[in-house]
């Protein structure tokens, strides 16, 4: 089955964790119009799916399920339109399902023993979780055994780690808190912050 493509060059995937639908729909408004094209609506957010079917509907953006805990939430995402399953943790169940339904497979992995059961289960992508607990440097040191694999870091980034995380090999960032704990009204300011940081990175 062919792969879908992602632009994950863009550097960013916004992560939407919402307490309401309504909520998370304001956010993935703010982001969409800051100009994020890749948005993730995890399964703790109310209304996740309708989200989901709601805005992959829109030309040009690519939404995914994140969280996804089991292979119910692969095909409820699956249905609801999702490009992506993102998960938190290796799981067999989870990206076996993925594949299984021709959509792009983004564990989570935090140690040599979970790259390779991801990559093993069919994986596209690494999601590195939790990145600012286990550091650039680790990531540097693990990377070697594992060639060709394509790492976004996820928890706890900075505009100031930006440059060392994509120096250590990561390709995309997945952002939550530092785009929205300031509210939807400082969206297009942070967005346009992370995407600086990360241009610059690529360009140094």
């Amino acid at each position: 089955m062919e792969k879908i493509s992602l632009p994950i060059e863009s550097g960013l995937v916004a992560i939407i964790r919402t307490k309401s639908e309504s909520e998370g729909r304001d956010f993935a408004v703010a982001l969409v119009d800051a100009g994020v094209t890749m948005l993730e609506f995890t399964t703790t957010t109310p209304g996740a799916f309708d989200l989901i079917e709601e805005f992959s509907q829109r030309p040009g953006l690519h939404v995914g399920l994140g969280t996804a805990m089991n292979k119910k939430h692969v095909a409820r995402g699956k249905s609801a339109g999702a490009e992506f399953i993102i998960s938190p943790h290796t799981s067999g169940e989870v990206i076996r399902a993925t594949k299984k339904a021709g959509l792009v497979s983004i564990p989570g992995v935090a140690t040599p023993t979970d790259v390779a059961k991801a990559i093993s289960f069919g994986a596209d992508m690494l999601k590195f979780f939790p990145a600012s607990s286990l550091m650039p440097t680790y990531l540097a040191a693990i990377r070697d055994p594992f060639p060709g694999q394509t790492w976004i870091a996820t928890g706890g980034i900075t505009l100031e780690s930006v440059e060392p995380w994509m120096r250590a090999g990561v390709t995309a960032f997945g952002l939550g808190g530092p785009l929205m704990s300031g509210g939807t009204s400082s969206i297009a300011k942070r967005v346009n912050e992370f995407y600086a940081a990360i241009k610059v990175a690529v360009e140094e």
